[in-house]
């Protein structure tokens, strides 16, 4: 399973960058990391519309429309440690 989900929808202008931040926090850290589209998932869409993109880490929601890149790398490595 992976550690990392960026939620993203169609149209989404903060998306990509949200990719080439998770692209370089897998490389850094080696931990991999999926997307889902919530305009597949009618509860994901409800959650989280209105805020995309959504970064969970570990099923929980760690950031939204933007990766703090430093704070995800520390949060990885914390939960990690335990």
């Amino acid at each position: 399973m992976n550690r990392l989900t960026l939620l993203t929808t169609r149209d989404c202008h903060l998306c990509g960058a949200a990719r080439a931040d998770l692209d370089r926090v897998a490389r850094e850290t080696g931990a991999a990391w999926a997307e889902i589209d919530v305009v597949d998932d009618a509860a994901l869409a409800r959650e989280y519309g209105d805020r995309l993109p959504v970064v969970l880490l570990d099923g929980r929601e760690h950031s939204y429309w933007d990766v703090d890149v430093p704070r995800l790398k520390r949060d990885l490595e914390a939960s990690s440690n335990s």
